[in-house]
């Protein structure tokens, strides 16, 4: 019942897509500090060699490797799952973080937009995980299920947003396809969950939230006050892949700091 026990991910191998910043990032440091041997993967390579390196001269239990990995095509899929079946036999965890963002006005959102936004942030996560099945079940054992996560968005649980409709529905697919995954791979010994981020700084929040104004001004529409942190973050993850949360499956965890249930105002209009 210790920390050490329900969190530990010694000797454990994990791919987290899109590892290089923003959440996954976050990610991948959380895992790595849990002991970990954690392959982040994203386009470029470079950025991703470089975390991989920043990673391992800090004083973590486990390791990190960074290589080119895209997702948005399916020849980019077939690349990176050979990639990783030359690293590893066993894949313990996989974060399906890759993604990319649109905002445009209504009335003047692209139709390309759609096409891009769907390939990557749904068809992509879909066929990755499906193409990594083999070496998920040769992780799992009946006690310690493989683990999948996604990454959602507030966004795709309620309508929150500026102009990011493309994004938005997206989100809500991944919602929906981590239920789905769930049902028929927690019998196969592989649990599929999702975190659904509300404000985060990265580089796709960056247009907003890059600034500390910015920061505060999204901070208002936040229950509990301010915008999520890497610790929000890497807690989660270490939670969900770790012996604490081995018996959760087709759970949506919202990390939002309450915005996914907020409902101001009352129903009636009464003063209070």
């Amino acid at each position: 019942m210790t920390p050490n026990d329900l969190f530990d991910l010694t000797g454990k191998v994990a791919l987290v897509t899109g590892g290089s910043s923003g959440i996954g990032r976050m990610a991948a440091e959380g895992l790595v500090a849990a002991g970990a041997r954690v392959l982040i993967a994203s386009r470029k390579a470079d950025a991703c060699e470089a975390v991989a390196a920043e990673l391992n001269g800090m004083d973590y239990a486990g390791s990190a490797e960074g290589f080119a990995g895209d997702v948005s095509t399916e020849a980019g899929i077939d690349a990176l799952v050979a990639e990783v079946n030359k690293r590893t036999d066993k894949l313990h965890i996989l974060m399906n973080n890759a993604g990319r963002t649109w905002g445009a006005a209504i009335g003047e959102h692209p139709y390309q937009a759609w096409e891009k936004l769907l390939s990557l942030n749904v068809t992509g996560m879909f066929h990755l995980t499906q193409q990594l099945l083999p070496l998920l079940k040769a992780a799992s054992t009946p006690q310690d299920p493989a683990r999948v996560v996604n990454v959602g968005s507030v966004m795709g649980d309620i309508p929150k947003g500026t102009s990011t409709y493309s994004y938005a529905v997206s989100k809500g697919a991944v919602h929906h396809m981590t239920r789905v995954l769930s049902n028929d791979l927690a019998p196969e010994g592989i649990t599929v969950n999702a975190i659904a981020p509300g404000p985060f700084v990265s580089k796709m929040t960056a247009f907003a939230i890059g600034t500390e104004e910015g920061q505060k001004k999204s901070a208002e529409g936040v229950p509990l006050g301010r915008v999520g942190c890497p610790e929000d973050i890497a807690g989660a993850l270490q939670y969900l892949c770790g012996r604490g949360g081995s018996y959760v499956s087709g759970a949506i965890l919202p990390l939002s700091g309450g915005m996914q249930s907020n409902a101001p105002g009352s129903l009636f209009n009464e003063d209070l």
